[in-house]
Parts: C-alpha cells; structure tokens; sequence
C-alpha cells in the first residue's frame, strides 16, 4: 500500500474516504486511534493508505476535490 495523504482534517478524512469507495478504490485510514489518545493537539496525522495500482487515480480525485497538486 501506498500513502496518499496525511491530515488532521476529520471531515477531509471522512469525504475522501466515502469519495474512494465509490470509486472502488480500496483505502484503509491508519493512525486513527493513535491520533485520538494524543488529544487534540495535532501532532500524529491520519494516514490515508490506497494499493499501489490505484494510486495514480487517488491522486487524481485529490486533485478533484482542491486537496492535491495540479500537475
């Protein structure tokens, strides 16, 4: 698996999760509970994790969506 994006953005989190699905690409969110128990100062990031094989396509919904590079 192949790290697409890291945040603390619970909502970016949570469309980009929902947005990957109905692509039927499969992503799994790492770091969650980590990022929980450190409390709210943001210094653990979510993780967001895709195959290798569907990273180029998440990259582009990334950029779809205003959250990654145009180019």
């Amino acid at each position: 698996m192949k790290e697409l994006i890291r945040s603390n953005d619970p909502v970016l989190l949570s469309y980009l999760m929902s947005v990957l699905e109905e692509e039927n690409i499969e992503a799994i969110l790492l770091d969650e509970h980590t990022s929980v128990l450190e409390g709210s100062i943001g210094a653990i990031q979510r993780r967001v994790m895709v195959l290798a094989e569907d990273l180029a396509r998440a990259k582009q919904i990334l950029v779809d969506i205003g959250e990654g590079p145009a180019g």
